[in-house]
């Protein structure tokens, strides 16, 4: 066997877990690199363009679709401490408004039938209208745009239960990025607390909202992060250096035993 972290290996019966080798995927770290000439620019659906670049401060959260899972209800709870404190700050949420993952809500148990706006009317009673007009829903996110995305974040939140490691995490460490992140496995593979990124608990807002304000106050704390998490994203992630001759000898040693 094979798996792509030691977390989801462990998760396999005993008899199982000497018998499988891990190994991620991989990411092309060539092709997801820092840049600070990126720039990005949308339509509100008020029609306004909004352009972002790096002399912008924005917070970026990526999920495949916004669901507790990954997350995005306890990054819901942390923005109207963040917008209230950073008054400058854009933050841009891709996902979109399906489940990949988790249940699906219910209106009888869960007051809507979308995650997505159900922790949208949970927190919009405590955002003021023009704060609210700094939070952005893109849905989901054409690559040649979601690398720029990463490239112009000033802080990349990623958090969720113990589950499957983003590739977006990956790439978020790839391009630079200073990540706030659960500590929940399997990230500690990947999110070394005060090295490769910040870990909080995954179920405190408050904490959560802290150490994103937190570096968006220190910007060579935020260039340190990113440069460890890009050095080690490098090393340990990138598919042809790092992931593909490991994933061929594994192919291999196959090969040899039978």
């Amino acid at each position: 066997g094979i798996s792509p972290t030691h977390w989801q290996a462990s998760t396999f019966p005993e008899s199982f877990r000497s018998k499988i080798t891990v190994v991620h995927d991989g990411i092309d770290t060539n092709a997801v690199i820092p840049n600070s000439s990126a720039y990005l620019s949308f339509k509100k659906a008020n029609g306004v363009e909004i352009k972002l670049s790096r002399k912008d401060e924005v917070i970026t959260f990526v999920n495949r679709n916004l669901e507790p899972y990954r997350g995005y209800h306890v990054f819901m709870r942390s923005l109207p401490e963040i917008l209230k404190t950073r008054p400058n700050s854009q933050v841009l949420i891709v996902g979109g408004d399906d489940v990949s993952y988790g249940a699906r809500p219910t209106l009888e148990n869960n007051g809507g039938t979308n995650w997505k706006d159900i922790f949208i009317n949970e927190v919009r009673p405590r955002i003021s209208d023009s704060d609210w007009g700094r939070v952005h829903f893109l849905g989901h996110v054409p690559y040649q745009y979601f690398i720029p995305l990463l490239q112009l974040s000033t802080v990349h939140v990623y958090l969720t239960y113990p589950f499957v490691l983003s590739w977006s995490l990956l790439e978020a460490m790839s391009a630079g990025c200073a990540i706030v992140a659960s500590d929940t496995q399997p990230l500690n593979e990947a999110i070394r607390h005060n090295e490769t990124g910040r870990l909080v608990n995954f179920f405190d807002p408050k904490g959560l909202a802290q150490e994103v304000v937190q570096l968006l106050e220190s910007p060579d704390e935020r260039a340190r992060l990113g440069t460890n998490a890009r050095k080690f994203a490098v090393e340990t992630y990138d598919l042809k250096t790092a992931c593909l001759p490991k994933q061929l000898n594994w192919v291999e040693r196959l090969i040899d035993d039978k």
